[in-house]
């Protein structure tokens, strides 16, 4: 199968917001209920591999779900790390064979397309409440927010909706608003 979209959008907008936090704001809450910016790096920074391994399907079988909290550490290489992990993620879902069958991250096992695009709803939610977080603005293609809003975000698996909130106060939302919505998470949260 060919890949149905690219993450390097998502990616890049990422990488671009994590390039911009500062030491101090690591302390700083976010969107993402009872999470610390620097807990949501460390999440990230989770994620990005474990979606990564779910395209390339090196982890079907072994993978287990994240750990997130204060408890989690962040690796002092984060801010070389995480746009590392991004690249890796991109390329491995450019090959048409990451999006076959089935593959498994977090302890969930889903087809690979599912997988992608939770891996791209997570990277546009999570640079959203990273931005918000830390007085940035995300950016990305405005395609992508229309397909993450087009593509159920009810419908990942249970293990990848730890932080959303159970109800969308915004019904009609320009697309990011509308896919921050639909996590729960209200679009208009401020610090």
């Amino acid at each position: 199968m060919h890949p149905i979209f690219d993450l390097e959008p998502a990616a890049t907008a990422m990488a671009a917001v994590v390039g911009a936090i500062a030491d101090e704001q690591l302390t700083a809450p976010t969107p993402c209920a009872d999470t610390s910016v620097r807990d949501l790096l460390a999440h990230v920074i989770m994620l990005t591999e474990a979606s990564r391994q779910a395209a390339t399907k090196e982890a079907v079988g072994r993978s287990v779900p994240p750990a997130v909290g204060p408890e989690t550490a962040l690796p002092d290489d984060w801010r070389a790390r995480i746009p590392a992990q991004l690249k890796a993620l991109v390329e491995a879902w450019r090959d048409p064979a990451a999006w076959n069958g089935a593959t498994e991250a977090g302890g969930v096992s889903a087809p690979a397309v599912v997988m992608a695009t939770t891996a791209l709803n997570e990277t546009v939610v999570h640079s959203w409440d990273l931005a918000l977080a830390t007085g940035q603005r995300p950016a990305a293609d405005p395609s992508i927010y229309r397909f993450c809003s087009n593509s159920s975000v009810t419908h990942r698996p249970k293990a990848h909706r730890a932080c959303s909130a159970p109800s969308c106060r915004c019904p009609t939302p320009p697309e990011l608003d509308r896919v921050i919505g639909l996590t729960g998470r209200d679009p208009a949260w401020t610090r």
